[in-house]
C-alpha cells in the first residue's frame, strides 16, 4: 500500500507545480483566463494538488515509522 500512496503523492506534487508554474507563467505574461478558468482558479488547483501529494507522502511516512 505504501508504494501505491508514494507514486500518487509524487504524481500530484509534480502534476500541482507544473499547473502552479503555468498559471505564474500566465499571469506575469498577462493573461487572467486560460481555458476559460481564471488564473487564480487554476493556481488554488496547483496548491491544492501539492498539499494532496504532501498528504500521500505524510501517510507514508506515518505507516513506516508505526511499522517498525
Amino acid at each position: 500500500m505504501n508504494d501505491w500512496m508514494l507514486w500518487i503523492g509524487r504524481l500530484a506534487g509534480v502534476v500541482g507545480a507544473l499547473i502552479c508554474a503555468v498559471g505564474i507563467l500566465a499571469r506575469v505574461t498577462g493573461h487572467f483566463w486560460i481555458s476559460g478558468y481564471q488564473v487564480g482558479t487554476l493556481f488554488q488547483g496547483g496548491i491544492a494538488a501539492m498539499v494532496a501529494g504532501c498528504f500521500c507522502f505524510l501517510w507514508v511516512q506515518t505507516r513506516r515509522h508505526s511499522d517498525h
